[in-house]
């Protein structure tokens, strides 16, 4: 279904296509940085201090979510500029795409390279060795992280427009939301392998993210509920 946005949404617009791959790439930089981070972390301290380990992970995950935001943010910048260079290039005075439709976009590229990252992971496990769940491990992983991937691809879609809009009106506790859900989902994946305590929070926290995106985008509960009863 996440790759379903890019079919049916994006594929069809050259102008949407570049600004999903410049997404992805502002993305991985973020992850590039972050990672970085953490391994002269990991290398300069003692590896046999569990307790020192574990609190290095935690610190480059929230590092990291925090890199990905301020990279977010730094590409609204980008698209802002772009936008005044558009419409100062075409002949009606218009741009050929809406700062909403920009942050859509720009949501499923860092959404899609996100999941693209995870899968990869997914498979390098696969490759084993060993066997899920043989010492008594859940066997559920695969089918849980690959949940989990689905949602933070809508999670980084709906992101993507709170995060601009917040950006647009000026409205700074909208990107403090943001920072926020993204800190408690990402943190979430700490009560694995209990996955329940990370699954249905995290999607609970889509459900208000997409309601909310909904709302901010323009629609409206009737609008929703035509939509549903297929109704034009």
């Amino acid at each position: 279904p996440a790759f379903g946005l890019f079919i049916f949404t994006i594929a069809r617009d050259p102008l949407r296509i570049i600004i999903l791959i410049a997404g992805a790439f502002f993305w991985l930089v973020s992850l590039l940085l972050s990672s970085l981070i953490w391994f002269i972390a990991v290398k300069a301290s003692d590896p046999q201090d569990e307790q020192l380990q574990k609190g290095l992970l935690i610190f480059g995950v929230m590092f990291s979510v925090l890199l990905q935001e301020a990279f977010r943010f730094l590409y609204y910048k980008l698209l802002r500029k772009a936008i005044e260079g558009l419409v100062a290039l075409s002949e009606d005075g218009c741009s050929p795409i809406s700062i909403q439709q920009m942050a859509y976009v720009a949501g499923v590229g860092f959404g899609l390279m996100s999941g693209a990252f995870s899968m990869i992971n997914l498979l390098a496990d696969a490759l084993g060795p060993g066997t899920v769940g043989i010492h008594g491990d859940s066997q559920l992983y695969f089918l849980t992280s690959a949940f989990m991937t689905m949602v933070l691809i809508f999670l980084h879609t709906f992101w993507g427009i709170l995060f601009f809009h917040g950006c647009e009106h000026r409205r700074w506790w909208e990107i403090a939301a943001v920072v926020i859900m993204h800190l408690t989902v990402s943190g979430l994946s700490f009560c694995n392998p209990l996955y329940v305590g990370s699954l249905v929070p995290s999607y609970l926290l889509m459900a208000a993210a997409a309601a909310w995106a909904y709302l901010l985008s323009g629609g409206s509960a009737q609008n929703l509920r035509r939509f549903l009863l297929c109704k034009c």
